[in-house]
């Protein structure tokens, strides 16, 4: 059993990630789904790398590959570069939008909606207009210039694009469901960030998802059906933030006493619900340095609580006080690290903003839950068997999780003297 946790410990640190051409720049889909006369007009902003990097051609004389559709491709200190053609783009202004309408599929009673392009955008990264809102989208549409006629060499993995498709449905809608077969098969698509806006008369809901979308998700007017949206995103953040496991892991560890547990969780519970939320506001520093600064503490954090796990004498009721303490507050830092999170799925102006944030709370307090109850019950039968055998376990993954915070640390203390 002792092999098993620490082998799966070592196993996670290996394949979970620390932290031009076809690039994901940016991997975030935003859908504003506006609900008009027996119809859907839906605002989309996304990459331009999900509409066409999987439509680059093979090499031709074992030249250059034949460029993707409305792009270019040149030869740059040895790599493959892409631009986008806007020469194409004038040509066809709207054949860009094409690639969406057979990208996006939304169904209503069970069958796909047709759809039309009805206008289209293209920004640079950084220059584009805000899109939180459907004023917001609807605003990026008001200049008649397809694209900012000073921008003449774009890459494409620098370049976003908004677009306009109307979706005739005969009839109201009520309930419907979304997917995408956008497959631009580029490292770190799997974490696409989609936020799906949905504006029904009087109403408004907010809906996440994560990847590709080739699962339809379904929208429906019902409250809760957007607020389990972020739930899902909340928890699977935790299970999936290595830093955070580990950190639960040894909180755990170090709790002889389900009392002392708790106590535990409950302070690291209200330090990062804190935060959670004044992060995501902007009520911290906004230098470079300050994200490092931050990942750098969560990973400290993660060593001081394996200490506590294994030193004895930080186990007496007199120094559980200050544990508790210490806990609370680096709940506050690990509260940073989930609004940094949130940030690239949300914006300030967002609606329904705090709904949002309260769900996301509750996934990750679910998550926390389950990571607790976990190894609880899974120490707790290895203490059933032996006294011994159960010291031993808590040492070793101690000693694992100091090892691989570790080397966090420094990783992110050299981020840190970039930064500064």
């Amino acid at each position: 059993m002792l092999k098993v946790v620490i082998v799966s410990i070592l196993f996670l640190c290996i394949v979970a990630p620390v932290g031009g051409h076809f690039l994901l720049n940016l991997n975030v889909r935003i859908l504003h789904v506006e609900h008009l006369n027996n119809e859907l007009r839906v605002y989309i902003r996304l990459p331009m790398p999900y509409l066409v990097a999987d439509k680059l051609g093979a090499s031709v004389n074992g030249g250059l590959p034949k460029p993707a559709p409305y792009t270019r491709n040149n030869m740059e200190e040895g790599l493959l570069v892409h631009y986008v053609d806007f020469d194409q783009i004038r040509s066809q202004p709207l054949g860009l939008g094409s690639f969406a309408v057979a990208g996006f599929k939304f169904e209503f009673k069970g069958e796909p909606l047709d759809a039309m392009v009805e206008d289209l955008r293209i920004h640079r990264v950084g220059s584009q207009p805000e899109f939180a809102t459907l004023e917001e989208a609807k605003a990026s549409f008001v200049n008649n210039q397809i694209y900012p006629t000073s921008e003449d060499t774009v890459y494409v993995g620098d370049a976003v694009v908004d677009i306009i498709l109307r979706y005739p449905s005969g009839s109201p809608v009520y309930k419907y469901s979304v997917s995408s077969s956008l497959d631009p098969g580029l490292p770190g698509q799997e974490n696409t960030a989609n936020l799906i806006l949905d504006y029904s008369p009087g109403k408004v809901q907010v809906f996440r998802a994560r990847g590709l979308l080739t699962e339809p998700i379904s929208i429906s007017r019902l409250a809760l059906s957007a607020f389990s949206t972020f739930v899902k995103e909340g928890t699977r953040h935790i299970l999936e933030g290595l830093d955070h496991v580990l950190f639960v892991i040894c909180l755990v560890l170090g709790a002889t006493q389900l009392r002392r547990l708790f106590w535990r969780v409950t302070g690291f519970t209200i330090g990062h619900s804190i935060t959670l939320s004044a992060g995501f506001f902007g009520f911290v520093p906004s230098g470079a340095w300050f994200v490092p600064t931050v990942e750098a503490g969560i990973s400290l954090s993660i060593i001081y609580v394996a200490i506590v796990a294994v030193v004895p004498s930080f186990n007496n009721r007199s120094s559980e006080r200050n544990i508790v303490a210490v806990t609370s507050a680096i709940g506050l830092l690990h509260g940073l690290g989930f609004s940094f999170v949130l940030h690239n799925i949300l914006q300030i102006t967002s609606p329904n903003i705090w709904q949002s944030l309260l769900a996301f709370n509750v996934g990750v307090e679910i998550g926390q839950i389950f990571i607790v109850v976990f190894v609880w019950l899974l120490f707790l039968m290895i203490r059933s068997l032996s006294h011994t055998l159960w010291q031993g376990a808590c040492r070793s993954v101690a000693v694992v999780c100091m090892s691989v915070a570790g080397v966090w640390t420094y990783q992110r203390m050299i981020a840190l003297i970039e930064a500064l």
